[in-house]
């Protein structure tokens, strides 16, 4: 959700917006797929395989998936659609799968693909107890492989929040020095009604 609603929020301000995300799994539990999601929200005329050049029905870690299917990722291809994604394009918008330390293939992490990007980095949280410890560890990792981290987006973030998640956020803010922000719940089928998300380009 934090990519498709960024990607709606640039492409509302009139910008032309490409997607991308390496892999999408679980395709057999049905619902709108993530690629597809990240299509409508950007108004992208990308297919399946310029979006999401890997797709598999398993809910597994893209690697689990790849192999329950016979197949293997290969990274050169990953880092080759997603620049080919972002020509002609003035902003594009990738995500990720899994987390930054998930296998693509092999030793090759997520983590990889996104060092040879070199985009800054958005890292999705929930807000509420634990995401201290998970979001300053995945901050941690991607400095550690010299990657910028520009935000933190807490979702879903509550029309109320507890204490504990005001501390979180604010907790999270001050140890990482990064920006967090929120975005509450959002209804898949009313983009019209989502809140802008506007995050470093």
């Amino acid at each position: 959700m934090v990519a498709a609603v960024a990607a709606r929020t640039l492409a509302d301000d009139g910008l032309t917006v490409a997607v991308y995300k390496p892999c999408v799994t679980g395709l057999d539990e049905g619902g709108e797929a993530d690629h597809a999601l990240l299509r409508r929200a950007s108004g992208s005329s990308q297919s399946d395989e310029q979006i999401a050049p890997y797709r598999y029905g398993p809910p597994a870690s893209p690697h689990l998936a790849a192999a329950l299917v016979g197949e293997g990722i290969e990274p050169s291809r990953l880092l080759a659609a997603a620049r080919a994604a972002g020509e002609g394009a003035d902003a594009l918008v990738c995500e990720g799968v899994g987390g930054l330390l998930v296998p693509l293939a092999g030793e090759y992490l997520v983590r990889d693909l996104a060092v040879e990007l070199g985009y800054p980095l958005t890292i999705a949280a929930a807000p509420g107890l634990g995401t201290i410890n998970h979001t300053l560890l995945t901050i941690e990792v991607a400095r550690a492989a010299g990657l910028e981290v520009s935000a933190v987006v807490l979702t879903p973030w509550p029309e109320d929040p507890s204490e504990i998640e005001r501390s979180n956020l604010a907790t999270i803010a001050a140890l990482s020095g990064v920006e967090v922000l929120t975005l509450p719940h959002v209804d898949l089928e009313a983009p019209d009604s989502w809140p802008e998300l506007r995050l470093t380009r």
